[in-house]
């Protein structure tokens, strides 16, 4: 496809408008919650469908001295992006058995090890490259997915380690671990693994290790919890201007904006007449005569179909909501009446400075997190990015 007709596509059908200076002031504005702790912008799955590229650029401008993904795959991406400093750190936490250990040796990322496999797999690619791995061991401290588990486990991992740093294979540069619930204020597991942090982590240093880094707090801990902070903050979906739950509060609470805008173009507007079903299984009828317009999204662009019949659009300044079934490439809203050109505006989801409902909105509509529903936007939407 030409230049040309990109642009025209972009927007002609949809775009998913990316705005960075929002992104870089997102970023500020969770330093400045966290002052004493250094910030890891969390850029896994493409940057929450924001784009990893273009995103952790600017979250580096604005003072991010570490990259969070979890896939060592993205993390080798953003290591060969020649925009980004060479010595910036780069951590990436989900790793399978056979991956690319010795490739992320190499390339001087750093590498969560949640067990003994791990750690006997990153040390076998520290010998081969005779390059020390950085290594940062996670703790199981009650999420229950990744980690290593408290007592024997730990202590064996801890010493195995501290085993290998003295041969010169690895540097232990971080101790961490996640939370379960910190988006619930109040939960009793939140205190519960900030106590076993502690204890894991003193276990470690008492036994030798010294990192650079201890680190557990994600959106929600950097937001509301500073007790968490430690050395670094893990901010994903908050540097995106998300609220990670509504119960914490909304973007604006916290000096955050939506990054992404979501919009299509109007492909069809055409008048019916009353009782006319509309999309698959007739959900919805016309409930007198009234106008159609076609809206070219759908769920294989990460439209939710959970939403039929309830996601919100804003449409000739008005919101209307989806009219029956979200099908594969689009969905329909009744305009009431109203005579609309194709072409006309649809926005979906944005910060809400025109009254267009917000990512929340879509995901409450949805049944879902908002995480989920930038995070879904594919890639036949085309990603537009303003002030760079």
């Amino acid at each position: 496809m030409s230049e040309t007709a990109a642009r025209w596509d972009a927007e002609a059908r949809a775009r998913a408008e990316i705005d960075l200076a929002a992104l870089r002031a997102n970023v500020r504005a969770l330093r400045e919650r966290a002052p004493g702790a250094a910030l890891m912008a969390v850029v896994k799955a493409d940057a929450y469908g924001h784009g990893a590229t273009e995103c952790s650029r600017a979250a580096v401008a604005a003072g991010a001295t570490w990259l969070g993904t979890a896939t060592p795959q993205e993390a080798l991406a953003l290591r060969a992006d020649p925009a980004l400093p060479q010595d910036l750190r780069i951590m990436c936490w989900l790793w399978t058995p056979g991956g690319p250990w010795r490739e992320a040796v190499e390339a001087g990322l750093d590498v969560s090890v949640s067990g003994m496999w791990a750690l006997a797999e990153v040390v076998g690619a520290a010998r081969r490259t005779e390059v020390p791995a950085r290594v940062q061991l996670k703790a199981d401290t009650g999420l229950g997915r990744g980690g290593c588990q408290p007592g024997a486990d730990w202590e064996e991992l801890v010493r195995e380690a501290l085993r290998a740093e003295a041969e010169g294979l690895l540097r232990v540069t971080g101790l961490w671990s996640h939370f379960a619930c910190a988006d619930e204020p109040g939960h009793p597991s939140i205190a519960a693994q900030l106590t076993r942090f502690r204890e894991m982590t003193a276990y470690a240093e008492q036994q030798g290790v010294r990192p650079e880094v201890r680190h557990i707090a994600n959106s929600p801990a950097t937001l509301t919890l500073p007790e968490t902070h430690f050395d670094l903050v893990r901010p994903g979906i908050a540097m995106y201007g998300v609220s990670p739950s509504p119960e914490i509060g909304t973007p604006a609470d916290f000096g955050l904006r939506p990054v992404m805008t979501l919009s299509a173009s109007l492909a069809l507007v055409k008048q019916v007449p009353g009782g006319h079903g509309v999309s698959y299984g007739h959900h919805y009828a016309t409930p007198g005569e009234t106008t159609l317009g076609l809206v070219p999204l759908g769920y294989a662009d990460g439209i939710p179909r959970h939403a039929s019949s309830a996601g919100p659009v804003l449409v000739g300044g008005k919101w209307r909501t989806v009219a029956g079934r979200i099908a594969m490439d689009q969905f329909v809203v009744d305009l009431g009446g109203e005579r609309l050109e194709p072409g006309a505006e649809a926005l979906l989801f944005g910060p809400g400075d025109r009254g267009e409902p917000t990512a929340e909105d879509w995901a409450q509509a949805a049944g879902t997190i908002a995480y989920e529903i930038v995070t879904r936007i594919g890639t036949r939407v085309p990603r537009v990015y303003v002030n760079e």
